[in-house]
Protein backbone atom coordinates (compact mmCIF):
# COMPACT_ATOMS: atom_id res chain seq x y z
CA UNK A 1 0.00 0.00 0.00
CA UNK A 2 2.80 2.41 0.92
CA UNK A 3 3.82 2.01 -2.55
CA UNK A 4 0.69 2.30 -4.14
CA UNK A 5 0.95 5.65 -2.32
CA UNK A 6 3.53 7.08 -3.33
CA UNK A 7 2.95 6.23 -7.16
CA UNK A 8 -0.26 7.94 -6.59
CA UNK A 9 1.80 11.04 -4.99
CA UNK A 10 4.17 11.14 -7.57
CA UNK A 11 1.62 10.51 -10.43
CA UNK A 12 -0.67 13.70 -9.14
CA UNK A 13 2.68 15.83 -8.93
CA UNK A 14 3.13 15.18 -12.00
CA UNK A 15 -0.24 16.07 -13.53
CA UNK A 16 0.06 19.35 -10.65
CA UNK A 17 2.94 20.33 -12.99
CA UNK A 18 1.11 19.94 -15.46
CA UNK A 19 -2.04 22.34 -14.73
CA UNK A 20 -1.77 25.72 -16.76
CA UNK A 21 -3.85 28.63 -15.03
CA UNK A 22 -5.16 31.28 -17.30
CA UNK A 23 -7.46 34.55 -16.22
CA UNK A 24 -10.75 35.83 -18.11
CA UNK A 25 -8.95 37.69 -20.76
CA UNK A 26 -6.85 34.96 -21.65
CA UNK A 27 -10.25 33.31 -22.36
CA UNK A 28 -11.43 35.98 -24.07
CA UNK A 29 -8.57 36.02 -26.20
CA UNK A 30 -8.78 32.39 -27.09
CA UNK A 31 -11.99 32.99 -28.14
CA UNK A 32 -11.15 35.88 -30.52
CA UNK A 33 -8.32 33.39 -31.81
CA UNK A 34 -10.96 30.97 -32.55
CA UNK A 35 -13.23 33.02 -34.69
CA UNK A 36 -10.63 34.80 -36.35
CA UNK A 37 -9.08 31.39 -37.69
CA UNK A 38 -12.16 29.89 -38.56
CA UNK A 39 -15.64 32.26 -37.71
CA UNK A 40 -16.69 30.11 -35.23
CA UNK A 41 -17.78 31.04 -31.89
CA UNK A 42 -16.87 29.00 -28.82
CA UNK A 43 -17.95 28.91 -24.94
CA UNK A 44 -15.72 29.97 -22.69
CA UNK A 45 -14.97 26.64 -20.93
CA UNK A 46 -14.59 25.98 -24.85
CA UNK A 47 -12.07 28.48 -25.36
CA UNK A 48 -10.56 27.28 -22.11
CA UNK A 49 -8.40 24.41 -23.75
CA UNK A 50 -6.85 27.34 -26.23
CA UNK A 51 -6.22 29.52 -23.76
CA UNK A 52 -4.41 27.16 -21.66
CA UNK A 53 -2.37 25.81 -24.65
CA UNK A 54 -1.54 29.30 -25.17
CA UNK A 55 -0.03 29.94 -21.86
CA UNK A 56 1.72 25.94 -21.93
CA UNK A 57 3.64 27.35 -24.98
CA UNK A 58 4.77 30.87 -24.25
CA UNK A 59 6.16 29.27 -20.58
CA UNK A 60 7.84 26.16 -22.50
CA UNK A 61 9.26 28.21 -25.36
CA UNK A 62 7.21 25.19 -28.03
CA UNK A 63 8.70 25.08 -31.54
CA UNK A 64 8.18 22.89 -34.17
CA UNK A 65 5.22 20.32 -32.34
CA UNK A 66 1.70 19.70 -32.73
CA UNK A 67 -0.37 20.82 -30.46
CA UNK A 68 -4.39 19.77 -30.35
CA UNK A 69 -6.77 21.93 -27.94
CA UNK A 70 -10.09 20.31 -28.12
CA UNK A 71 -12.90 23.39 -28.28
CA UNK A 72 -16.56 23.53 -27.62
CA UNK A 73 -18.90 25.95 -28.29
CA UNK A 74 -22.47 25.61 -27.29
CA UNK A 75 -23.07 27.71 -24.19
CA UNK A 76 -22.38 31.41 -25.63
CA UNK A 77 -24.66 34.37 -24.78
CA UNK A 78 -24.92 36.97 -27.92
CA UNK A 79 -24.64 39.83 -25.15
CA UNK A 80 -21.49 37.91 -23.60
CA UNK A 81 -19.82 38.83 -26.84
CA UNK A 82 -19.51 42.77 -25.99
CA UNK A 83 -17.55 41.89 -22.57
CA UNK A 84 -14.85 39.20 -24.81
CA UNK A 85 -14.23 42.20 -27.21
CA UNK A 86 -13.23 43.94 -24.63
CA UNK A 87 -11.11 41.99 -22.60
CA UNK A 88 -9.37 40.20 -25.56
CA UNK A 89 -6.99 43.15 -27.08
CA UNK A 90 -5.88 43.76 -22.95
CA UNK A 91 -4.21 39.78 -22.55
CA UNK A 92 -2.59 40.14 -25.92
CA UNK A 93 -0.72 43.07 -25.24
CA UNK A 94 -2.41 45.05 -27.84
CA UNK A 95 -4.14 47.80 -25.43
CA UNK A 96 -3.58 49.48 -22.15
CA UNK A 97 -5.61 51.51 -19.88
CA UNK A 98 -4.41 54.46 -17.99
CA UNK A 99 -5.73 56.93 -15.77
CA UNK A 100 -3.77 60.89 -16.26
CA UNK A 101 -4.18 63.59 -15.00
CA UNK A 102 -4.00 66.76 -16.94
CA UNK A 103 -4.08 69.92 -16.52
CA UNK A 104 -7.63 71.77 -16.42
CA UNK A 105 -6.72 74.39 -19.27
CA UNK A 106 -7.12 74.83 -23.45
CA UNK A 107 -4.59 73.35 -24.99
CA UNK A 108 -3.60 70.12 -22.21
CA UNK A 109 -5.59 67.64 -24.49
CA UNK A 110 -3.82 68.60 -27.81
CA UNK A 111 -0.35 68.27 -25.71
CA UNK A 112 -1.71 64.63 -24.34
CA UNK A 113 -1.55 64.14 -27.92
CA UNK A 114 1.48 64.67 -28.83
CA UNK A 115 3.26 62.75 -26.02
CA UNK A 116 1.00 59.56 -27.41
CA UNK A 117 3.20 60.19 -30.80
CA UNK A 118 1.59 57.88 -33.42
CA UNK A 119 -0.34 55.41 -31.00
CA UNK A 120 -3.71 54.97 -31.64
CA UNK A 121 -6.20 56.02 -28.94
CA UNK A 122 -9.17 52.79 -28.50
CA UNK A 123 -11.13 54.91 -25.94
CA UNK A 124 -11.26 58.08 -23.98
CA UNK A 125 -13.60 59.50 -21.71
CA UNK A 126 -13.33 62.46 -19.64
CA UNK A 127 -15.63 64.98 -17.81
CA UNK A 128 -15.12 68.45 -16.83
CA UNK A 129 -14.84 68.50 -13.01
CA UNK A 130 -13.12 71.39 -11.79
CA UNK A 131 -11.24 74.28 -12.94
CA UNK A 132 -7.43 72.89 -12.20
CA UNK A 133 -6.93 69.46 -13.07
CA UNK A 134 -8.70 66.85 -15.25
CA UNK A 135 -8.49 63.32 -15.15
CA UNK A 136 -8.88 61.48 -18.14
CA UNK A 137 -9.84 57.97 -18.74
CA UNK A 138 -8.34 56.61 -22.10
CA UNK A 139 -7.36 52.91 -23.75
CA UNK A 140 -4.01 53.31 -26.00
CA UNK A 141 -3.09 50.75 -28.66
CA UNK A 142 0.15 49.30 -27.44
CA UNK A 143 2.94 47.63 -29.46
CA UNK A 144 2.87 44.77 -26.52
CA UNK A 145 3.23 44.71 -22.61
CA UNK A 146 6.41 46.03 -22.53
CA UNK A 147 5.12 49.28 -24.26
CA UNK A 148 3.11 49.96 -21.36
CA UNK A 149 5.90 50.62 -18.77
CA UNK A 150 7.44 53.34 -21.97
CA UNK A 151 4.00 55.22 -22.18
CA UNK A 152 3.85 55.66 -18.83
CA UNK A 153 7.56 57.25 -18.45
CA UNK A 154 6.64 58.81 -21.43
CA UNK A 155 3.46 60.34 -19.71
CA UNK A 156 4.62 61.07 -16.58
CA UNK A 157 8.00 62.34 -18.06
CA UNK A 158 5.48 65.15 -19.78
CA UNK A 159 3.98 66.21 -16.14
CA UNK A 160 1.11 64.29 -16.95
CA UNK A 161 0.47 61.81 -14.39
CA UNK A 162 -0.42 58.04 -15.72
CA UNK A 163 -1.28 55.52 -13.33
CA UNK A 164 -2.14 51.65 -15.38
CA UNK A 165 -5.16 50.49 -14.76
CA UNK A 166 -4.11 47.37 -17.44
CA UNK A 167 -5.00 45.08 -14.80
CA UNK A 168 -7.29 46.65 -12.78
CA UNK A 169 -10.24 44.45 -12.69
CA UNK A 170 -12.32 47.39 -11.28
CA UNK A 171 -11.53 49.72 -13.83
CA UNK A 172 -11.91 47.06 -16.26
CA UNK A 173 -15.57 45.97 -15.50
CA UNK A 174 -17.02 48.89 -13.98
CA UNK A 175 -14.56 52.30 -13.86
CA UNK A 176 -14.78 52.87 -17.64
CA UNK A 177 -18.87 53.24 -17.75
CA UNK A 178 -18.92 55.29 -14.97
CA UNK A 179 -16.98 58.73 -16.07
CA UNK A 180 -19.22 61.24 -16.31
CA UNK A 181 -21.36 63.21 -14.24
CA UNK A 182 -23.14 67.22 -14.31
CA UNK A 183 -21.26 69.88 -13.86
CA UNK A 184 -22.48 73.41 -13.23
CA UNK A 185 -19.07 75.08 -14.02
CA UNK A 186 -20.08 75.17 -18.19
CA UNK A 187 -22.94 77.09 -18.43
CA UNK A 188 -22.00 77.73 -22.04
CA UNK A 189 -21.63 73.95 -23.28
CA UNK A 190 -22.28 72.18 -26.94
CA UNK A 191 -22.69 68.80 -27.26
CA UNK A 192 -22.17 67.16 -30.66
CA UNK A 193 -21.59 63.90 -31.79
CA UNK A 194 -19.32 63.12 -34.60
CA UNK A 195 -18.23 60.21 -36.74
CA UNK A 196 -13.98 59.98 -36.60
CA UNK A 197 -12.92 58.08 -39.72
CA UNK A 198 -10.62 55.20 -37.87
CA UNK A 199 -7.58 56.08 -38.63
CA UNK A 200 -4.74 57.40 -36.83
CA UNK A 201 -4.13 61.52 -36.75
CA UNK A 202 -7.81 61.85 -36.92
CA UNK A 203 -8.28 62.73 -33.39
CA UNK A 204 -5.01 64.92 -33.71
CA UNK A 205 -6.55 66.99 -37.11
CA UNK A 206 -10.22 67.58 -34.96
CA UNK A 207 -7.97 69.39 -32.08
CA UNK A 208 -5.92 70.78 -34.20
CA UNK A 209 -8.89 72.74 -36.29
CA UNK A 210 -10.38 74.08 -33.05
CA UNK A 211 -10.28 77.75 -31.70
CA UNK A 212 -7.29 77.11 -29.23
CA UNK A 213 -8.98 78.87 -26.05
CA UNK A 214 -12.14 76.58 -26.42
CA UNK A 215 -12.20 73.90 -23.61
CA UNK A 216 -13.03 70.65 -23.88
CA UNK A 217 -15.82 70.15 -21.49
CA UNK A 218 -16.39 65.96 -21.97
CA UNK A 219 -15.15 63.74 -24.69
CA UNK A 220 -16.15 60.28 -24.87
CA UNK A 221 -14.84 57.46 -27.49
CA UNK A 222 -14.65 53.89 -27.97
CA UNK A 223 -12.75 52.26 -30.84
CA UNK A 224 -15.41 49.09 -32.08
CA UNK A 225 -13.36 47.97 -34.99
CA UNK A 226 -16.14 49.60 -37.58
CA UNK A 227 -14.34 52.44 -40.67
CA UNK A 228 -15.48 55.10 -38.08
CA UNK A 229 -15.54 56.35 -34.61
CA UNK A 230 -18.63 57.82 -32.84
CA UNK A 231 -17.35 60.01 -30.97
CA UNK A 232 -19.05 62.36 -28.05
CA UNK A 233 -17.36 65.86 -27.43
CA UNK A 234 -18.42 68.85 -25.59
CA UNK A 235 -17.48 72.10 -25.87
CA UNK A 236 -17.59 75.23 -23.84
CA UNK A 237 -18.22 77.84 -26.67
CA UNK A 238 -18.95 81.84 -25.35
CA UNK A 239 -22.08 83.42 -26.77
CA UNK A 240 -19.82 85.85 -28.68
CA UNK A 241 -18.02 82.52 -30.63
CA UNK A 242 -20.98 80.36 -31.60
CA UNK A 243 -21.10 81.40 -35.35
CA UNK A 244 -17.05 80.57 -34.82
CA UNK A 245 -17.97 77.10 -33.45
CA UNK A 246 -20.85 76.44 -36.69
CA UNK A 247 -18.00 77.65 -38.91
CA UNK A 248 -15.34 75.03 -36.98
CA UNK A 249 -18.20 72.10 -37.61
CA UNK A 250 -19.16 72.90 -41.06
CA UNK A 251 -15.05 72.87 -41.80
CA UNK A 252 -13.86 69.83 -40.28
CA UNK A 253 -14.42 67.57 -42.14
CA UNK A 254 -16.06 65.15 -40.21
CA UNK A 255 -19.98 64.12 -40.24
CA UNK A 256 -21.97 65.72 -36.87
CA UNK A 257 -25.21 66.45 -34.96
CA UNK A 258 -25.37 68.26 -32.36
CA UNK A 259 -26.83 66.58 -29.20
CA UNK A 260 -27.33 69.92 -27.10
CA UNK A 261 -31.03 69.55 -26.20
CA UNK A 262 -31.24 65.65 -26.50
CA UNK A 263 -33.07 64.53 -23.21
CA UNK A 264 -30.58 61.89 -22.22
CA UNK A 265 -27.76 64.67 -21.80
CA UNK A 266 -29.98 66.94 -20.27
CA UNK A 267 -30.88 64.16 -17.35
CA UNK A 268 -27.70 62.99 -17.10
CA UNK A 269 -24.90 64.97 -18.00
CA UNK A 270 -25.78 68.82 -18.72
CA UNK A 271 -25.43 71.86 -16.22
CA UNK A 272 -26.40 70.76 -12.81
CA UNK A 273 -29.63 72.59 -11.39
CA UNK A 274 -29.36 74.78 -8.61
CA UNK A 275 -31.62 74.16 -5.26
Amino acid sequence: MKLVGEETFALCRDLLDDIVIVDTDAICSAIKDIFDDTRSITEPSGALALAGLKAYIAEHHCKGQTLVAVASGANMNFHRLRHVSERSEITEGQEGIFAVTIPEQPGSFRRFIDVLGSRNITEFNYRYGNDKQAHIFVGIQTSGPADLKHIAQELNSAALPALDLTHNEIAKIHIRYMVGGRTNQVPNERLVSFEFPERPGALGLFLNNMQSDWNITLFHYRNHGADFGRVLVGVDVPSADLHAFENFLDHVGYAYQDQTDNAAYKLFLSQASVA
